[in-house]
């Protein structure tokens, strides 16, 4: 129908097919295994930093390095060379062997899960390429993917070097917060090209502003305008409440004020942002950062509220938008109460021991990571102007 702007239900119809080219749903189905992966990879980081595992294998061996130690001589050459690092010196002194060994595993499946997902993604690639299923723009595409991949794996190792020097016991909550943006970064690139291969122009929120259209479309097409912006306002806060996040992981900030809904006793703590330059308050005093962290969780709850208000209006839509409007206001509202109780346990913390803080703090990292996607694919799906083709 001319002028009009149409949501359907969102389906598994290839994006971008046509008569001469095959349909990308292989593609699509690989890439989308890609993204769960990723996303495994990041929950894996994070249980790896809750156990304090990340120091645990002081060296980086591509190949190699896929085959843990098999027997007592090789396990005592790792295990000495986790006694050189500063965290055994200064916290783990006094390690056994088999504590050693909890968490060598988890850093050593870690970094294993990443050479999985080269190898998934490189196989993948190698096999449309040869049955011919892959488009020049997809070819692209992945590139780059391989080539962020890449740096993320070298971001990670300049993370683990900058705690295995000096008097370090951690990584460094900077780079461990660039580790983490990276991920997200990837994660979210991955996720934009399974839906660009998935998901079909007709199943999203478009208008031609080459037709004419009715009041009623017009006022429509206002409100859908306004809701892709709300939307890329609240995908800007989220990047710096992500960023603020791998901060609070870092410098285990949750610590230094395990209280809600004041800051140890205050709303507005004396000593924010008394550090210079400011540049080092903002990523290196604690209380700053939880300060932070705690603002943009209240502003992104408040603006998904207003987003949710702004999707209601949208009318008439199908069934299926009328229940993907409300995913959002119930991620946030769960985040946000996980947030709360993570900081509240805190003080529970019992170093090498899983607790009721680390199965908070691991759901508050997934509620989050699932959250982030289910925005980016609200992006996606709601566009006020048609857009070329691929």
């Amino acid at each position: 129908m001319r002028g009009s702007i149409w949501i359907k239900k969102l389906n598994f119809t290839p994006a971008m097919q046509s008569s001469s080219h095959p349909s990308p749903r292989p593609v699509a189905i690989w890439v989308f295994v890609g993204v769960f992966m990723l996303l495994v990879q990041v929950i894996l980081g994070g249980i790896t930093r809750l156990t304090g595992s990340g120091l645990s294998i002081t060296q980086w061996d591509v190949v190699t390095g896929v085959i843990p130690p098999l027997n007592p001589s090789q396990w005592e050459k790792a295990f000495d060379g986790y006694r050189q690092t500063p965290q055994f010196h200064i916290l783990n002194s006094d390690f056994s062997l088999s504590e050693y060994k909890f968490i060598f595993f988890w850093e050593w499946f870690h970094r294993l899960w990443g050479r999985l997902i080269g190898v998934v993604f490189l196989a993948g690639f190698a096999w449309f390429v040869w049955k011919r299923q892959m488009q020049t723009w997809m070819m692209r595409t992945l590139l780059i993917l391989f080539v962020v991949g890449a740096l993320q794996g070298a971001v990670g190792w300049i993370m683990v070097l900058s705690g295995l020097t000096g008097d370090a016991i951690y990584v460094a909550p900077a780079k461990l917060a660039l580790h983490f943006v990276f991920a997200l970064g990837l994660i979210v690139f991955t996720f934009w090209f399974a839906l660009q291969l998935s998901v079909p122009d007709k199943a999203r929120l478009i208008r031609s502003p080459r037709e004419p259209i009715t009041p009623v479309e017009s006022r429509l097409a206002g409100r859908v305008g306004l809701l892709r912006r709300w939307t890329i306002g609240l995908l800007t806060l989220l990047f710096f409440q992500l960023l603020y996040g791998g901060l609070m992981a870092g410098h285990r900030a949750a610590l230094v004020a395990p209280t809600w809904p004041d800051i140890n006793g205050s709303l507005v703590p004396e000593s924010l942002f008394t550090q210079h330059p400011l540049v080092h308050d903002l990523v290196g005093n604690r209380l700053t950062v939880q300060f932070i962290h705690r603002t943009l969780a209240y502003l992104l709850f408040a603006g998904v509220g207003g987003w949710t208000f702004v999707a209601i209006r949208l009318a008439p839509v199908p069934a299926a938008f009328r229940q993907l409007r409300w995913l959002p206001m119930l991620f946030i509202t769960i985040q946000v109460l996980l947030g709360i109780a993570s900081l509240l346990t805190s003080p529970g913390i019992i170093p090498q021991r899983w607790v009721v803080f680390d199965w908070l703090a691991e759901m508050h990292q997934v509620t989050g990571l699932l959250f982030l996607l289910l925005m980016v694919g609200m992006l996606y799906l709601v566009v006020p102007a048609r857009t070329s083709s691929v």
